[in-house]
C-alpha cells in the first residue's frame, strides 16, 4: 500500500510541470472567404468542434468576405494551427489575425 501512494506521489510530481504549461489562451484568426449569412455561424461551429476550444466570437464579414473570429482555448489541447486547418477544410482559409478590428 505505501509503495502503490509513493509511486502515485511521484508521478504526480513528474506531472505538475506539464500541467503548469497547460492553460487558458486566446488567438484571433483572419477568415476569408465568408461571403453568405451562414458563414459566421458556420465558422463559429466549426471552430467549437475543435478540441481545446473553450469560447469563439465570430464578427460580420466584411464587403471582402473576411471577417474576425476570436478563440479562447486551451493551450495543451489546441492550437491555431488546429483550428486554420478546420476552418480551411469547411473552405474559410484563415490566417492569425494582424489586424485588431473589422
Amino acid at each position: 500500500m505505501k509503495t502503490q501512494i509513493g509511486i502515485f506521489a511521484a508521478l504526480g510530481m513528474l506531472l505538475a510541470p506539464l500541467a503548469a504549461h497547460a492553460g487558458e489562451a486566446t488567438t484571433v484568426l483572419d477568415v476569408h472567404h465568408a461571403y453568405c449569412a451562414l458563414c459566421p455561424s458556420i465558422v463559429k461551429k466549426t471552430l467549437e468542434h475543435v478540441k481545446g476550444v473553450a469560447n469563439v466570437t465570430v464578427g460580420q464579414a466584411d464587403a471582402n468576405g473576411d471577417m474576425l473570429a476570436t478563440i479562447k482555448f486551451n493551450d495543451a489541447q489546441a492550437s491555431p494551427a488546429a483550428m486554420i486547418k478546420a476552418t480551411t477544410g469547411q473552405g474559410y482559409p484563415a490566417e492569425i489575425a494582424k489586424r485588431t478590428n473589422g
